[in-house]
């Protein structure tokens, strides 16, 4: 007999910890399954340290089949959502295939993502601090700025590459500043040709002070701290375009820099938006109790979630925020009702008070409120490494982030970049003959050119059987990355050949910005494949 399966979309605080307490509360005869598009939990309050090279970049992560046991992981990318079929489909595996996930009930845990588009070149030039490979690529860059400004002898250029610039003054914006502005103070010895005058970093805030989140007089002694140590704190004023050497002001100052951390424009997954789930401030409205609006079997939690603590709310202060701490207990309190819900009991309302806030501010200083205790200073820095280290998940992390700390007392910071290797927007893919390139049911994710050889393309449509050949200067995959998104058609190699592969997001890009481009496929697809729609993208807004 099958079981009923529990399915749970994100592998974040919320997620993780609403699995773990699924598991422990409903029997074997549940299947508790989580997908996520990485196999390792991040936790996200280190991951300012990881870009500041305080902590390694594997030490702020734990794999989640260590922390899910018993628990089912898949590691794919959700693709779509369909609460009337209970279906997830999610895109797996190395052929990049559609996969159908059936669900008795649905965990909705997938966050926020990060959507600038409204200023002009923010989403194109700033670093964000949301994932591992954020914080490990504003590492690098730093790092980078450094050893060019060292060699330059460009006066223009050299004060770009010095000028630091983290938007956003919440408690991620600040514990990055301190972050960004700890790194360069350590690091500065190795770099004989950079003054320490020269270096300057900004924290720009849209808001009257910083960290709203916390009492006047903690973030009053925050800014006085971090303006010691050289941040310089632009309050009341807005972020209004970017380009790759310059942040421009909305009181109309531009900034001359090559470095703009952005830790605002939280926006909804964008596989939520269209559920047609109740949404208010950017979240899934949820009762009390972590049920979407209208769906007894559809739950929500962690940022994506809007989660009443009181029957009425109507303040800000009335929702749950989205940190860590209320996401442990929201993702605990959800398997306790999952539960009780199939066993016909009574639901038991969110209601938490939080245990408090901290901020580091980096040079071993930090602002805290633990039980409504004020604390500032090297107390409070103590107080928060102590507290988020009893937080981590996994007793091997704890130990590798605790003598990461130990050592970077005692030792001289890395200033190695550690380069990632990102793969090109085109690549050569050799075929021995009757190799299959892609077939039926693919997602679409390369324009193809052949270089050398041949390949057949057959597609079966309504009965009718379609035969195509290609040699070298030939091409095909374009019909549905400008078409359908699903591959219709099978490609084999008739001998040993050689293709050149460009990249989906690559190909559409280029596609969408040159005439001659668009203009030869508008002529093309209609010509070779006359049954076939053809969508080119629009081009980009500037």
């Amino acid at each position: 007999m099958a079981k009923n399966r529990v399915l749970v979309l994100g592998g974040g605080f919320a997620g993780v910890y609403a699995a773990r307490a699924l598991r422990k509360r409903l029997g074997w005869e549940y299947e508790i399954e989580l997908v996520n598009n990485v196999n390792y939990f991040v936790f996200q309050p280190f991951l300012p340290e990881v870009a500041g090279g305080l902590i390694n970049s594997a030490d702020a992560v734990t794999p989640l089949r260590n922390l899910l046991k018993g628990v089912h992981f898949r590691k794919a990318e959700v693709h779509a959502i369909d609460l009337d079929g209970r279906t997830v489909t999610v895109i797996q595996g190395t052929r990049r295939r559609l996969i159908p996930i059936a669900y008795d009930h649905l965990v909705i845990a997938l966050g926020q993502r990060v959507d600038l588009g409204r200023l002009p070149g923010m989403n194109e030039h700033a670093f964000w601090v949301k994932t591992l490979a954020d914080a490990h690529e504003l590492r690098n860059h730093v790092i980078d700025c450094l050893e060019h400004a060292d060699v330059t002898a460009d006066a223009e250029n050299r004060e770009r590459l010095l000028n630091f610039v983290v938007v956003g003054a919440g408690f991620s914006g600040v514990e990055t500043v301190g972050e960004v502005k700890e790194l360069v103070d350590h690091v500065l010895v190795n770099y004989p040709n950079v003054g320490r005058d020269e270096v300057k970093v900004h924290l720009v805030e849209l808001a009257p002070r910083i960290l709203n989140e916390l009492p006047e007089s903690l973030a009053a002694y925050a800014q006085e701290k971090l303006e010691r140590r050289g941040v310089k704190v632009r309050l009341g004023v807005g972020t209004k375009a970017a380009t790759a050497r310059r942040l421009s002001l909305t009181d109309g100052s531009v900034i001359e820099t090559r470095t703009i951390v952005a830790t605002v424009g939280n926006v909804p997954h964008p596989l939520v938006e269209g559920l047609g789930l109740e949404f208010d401030k950017g979240r899934i409205v949820v009762d009390r109790y972590l049920r979407a609006k209208g769906h007894d079997n559809v739950w929500a939690v962690g940022d994506v979630a809007l989660i009443p603590l009181v029957d009425a709310p109507s303040e800000r202060d009335d929702y749950a925020p989205p940190t860590a701490q209320f996401a442990v207990r929201e993702g605990g309190l959800l398997a306790r009702n999952l539960a009780r819900s199939e066993l016909g009991g009574a639901l038991i309302p969110f209601s938490y008070a939080s245990k408090g806030s901290l901020a580091s501010l980096g040079g071993r200083r930090a602002v805290a409120t633990i039980f409504g205790l004020r604390l500032s200073g090297f107390v409070a820095w103590l107080v928060w490494k102590a507290f988020y280290l009893s937080f981590l998940p996994g007793f091997a992390t704890r130990v590798r982030v605790l003598a990461n700390w130990v050592l970077a007392a005692v030792l001289p910071r890395n200033t190695v970049q550690i380069q990632q290797a990102n793969r090109p927007a085109t690549r050569y893919f050799h075929f021995s003959e009757g190799d299959l390139v892609f077939e039926p049911g693919m997602i679409a994710q390369g324009f193809y050119v052949v270089i050398k050889g041949s390949f057949e393309l057959t597609i079966e449509d309504d009965g009718e059987r379609i035969v195509k050949t290609f040699g070298p200067g030939d091409h095909f995959g374009e019909r549905v990355i400008l078409g359908e998104g699903l591959r219709t058609g099978a490609v084999r190699a008739l001998e040993d050949s050689v293709v050149l592969i460009v990249s989906r997001d690559g190909f559409e890009r280029f596609a969408s910005a040159f005439p001659v481009l668009r203009e030869y496929f508008e002529n093309y697809i209609p010509r070779h494949y006359p049954t076939r729609p053809m969508r080119i993208p629009e081009e980009p807004a500037v």
